[in-house]
């Protein structure tokens, strides 16, 4: 069963992404690095609703929110704008020591993320109590789904140093950086901590390829769905959520049909219960026009639809972790990340 966390809102850390999880960022290519080396704040573009989802976070309290960025730590400057002018407040950020690496000759570290952000995971937990909850955000482009899943399995005392290593190999981890990973692996105090991973589908993956990952993985299309599981896991309360919808409603053009398919798509998939609903319901009084402006109307159609769709809904959800061996996992999660890039390139050049 999920854990309720409508009382542990203080004892939670966030771990965001950034390239493909809150930003629009294109590096498939090399015109695309460099355009995005060279692209100002100012014109950097945050995916919809993913600033509003993540400065309602902020308004909970959390522990912390830390962003951990494949971007090159040479971009730290311009990421930072990038999220001041959004309003996002943050208490680490962790970018990719790439040119540090460039000069002792580990070229492949551009292309890694395994060791990188495992590491930097790893590292960040021995800072911060045993017992916080954790939820991360990733997205699809990489292997976000699987490292997160490991990271978290680690903590939990469900993975050795032995598979570790052999995963570590697996993803051609530079063997003079393994001790340094197995090291800190170990220093990490043990507990079932992670609650979610919420994945981004920017590649428009389909959902189904992250089933073997159990339903701790949460695959979403945009940035309603992950609301809606914070409120089901009680990490945001009900007027969040609608103030994320409304958003999407006002300033993204999101139909009220758009807001029903996402509820009804996380419910065909066993995400939501009927506490989501109740939480929801509790609140429908307050959506009105003084408050939530044009967004009333589709908000309104939203509530009637879930109250129809309560009971077909259980009354808990439950929440299972990996449901493969990890260096299965690994294989199989890095060929859909190879297919998901060809399609993206496919995509662009027949546009």
């Amino acid at each position: 069963m999920a854990r309720d966390l409508s009382e542990r809102r203080s004892e939670i850390v966030y771990r965001w992404d950034l390239d493909k999880t809150y930003l629009r960022t294109e590096f498939d290519t090399l015109r695309d690095l460099v355009r995005t080396a060279f692209e100002p704040a100012s014109r950097k573009r945050s995916f919809p609703g993913a600033g509003t989802l993540l400065r309602e976070i902020r308004a909970t309290e959390p522990a912390a929110i830390f962003i951990l960025s494949g971007s090159p730590e040479q971009m730290r400057g311009v990421l930072e704008a990038k999220l001041r002018l959004d309003g996002i407040r943050w208490d680490g950020f962790t970018l990719k020591p790439s040119l540090r690496n460039l000069v002792r000759g580990k070229f492949r570290f551009l292309r890694d993320q395994v060791s990188y952000k495992l590491t930097a995971l790893l590292r960040s937990r021995t800072n911060v109590a045993p017992d916080t909850d954790e939820i991360l955000f990733g997205d699809d482009a990489e292997g976000d789904a699987f490292i997160y899943s490991l990271y978290a399995d680690i903590v939990a005392g469900r993975v050795d140093q032995e598979l570790l290593m052999k995963v570590a190999e697996e993803a051609q981890v530079y063997p003079d950086d393994i001790p340094d990973l197995v090291r800190i692996a170990a220093r990490v105090p043990r507990g079932d901590t992670v609650r979610r991973i919420f994945i981004h589908l920017e590649r428009v993956s389909s959902a189904s390829k992250f089933s073997d990952f159990g339903r701790r993985v949460c695959p979403f299309y945009n940035y309603f769905q992950p609301a809606l599981v914070l409120l089901e896991d009680g990490a945001l309360d009900a007027q969040a959520v609608l103030r994320v919808g409304a958003d999407l409603v006002v300033a993204h053009t999101f139909n009220p049909e758009v807001l029903v398919a996402s509820f009804d798509d996380l419910r065909r998939r066993g995400y939501l219960s009927k506490r989501v609903v109740d939480r929801v319901s509790a609140v429908s009084q307050s959506i009105e026009p003084s408050t939530f402006g044009q967004a009333s109307g589709p908000l309104l159609a939203l509530v009637r639809a879930m109250e129809a769709a309560r009971q077909e809904l259980p009354e808990e959800v439950e929440v299972d972790a990996v449901r493969e061996d990890y260096l299965t996992l690994f294989a199989r999660d890095r060929a859909r990340a190879k297919a998901a890039k060809r399609r993206a390139l496919w995509t662009r050049d027949d546009a």
